[in-house]
């Protein structure tokens, strides 16, 4: 019997046919369910469009859940890479 894996890798376009959502890089979020970095993705919640929507969050190395992150790409079917973020305008010794 053939495994066919459930993921998607980086180079695809989105098995749905969905294209890259460009709108959403460059936002922040929040992850609700934490990467596990080339092991899978996590769930992040993006602040986009005057409202917020979930993607699925991948990542080059685990990021824990309540982290804010930043959206680097858009992989389309609903998926970003993300990097973890701090917003400078938040820093306290300012």
């Amino acid at each position: 019997m053939e495994h066919r894996s459930t993921s998607q890798h980086h180079d695809d376009k989105g098995a749905a046919g969905m294209a890259r959502d460009d709108a959403v890089i460059g936002c922040t979020g929040e992850l609700l369910i934490g990467t596990r970095g080339p092991a899978g993705p996590g769930e992040v919640l993006v602040r986009v469009r005057g409202g917020s929507e979930a993607f699925l969050a991948w990542s080059d190395e685990p990021l824990a859940r309540g982290r804010t992150v930043l959206v680097v790409e858009s992989r389309g079917s609903r998926q970003v890479d993300v990097i973890a973020w701090a917003d400078p305008l938040d820093d306290p010794a300012g």
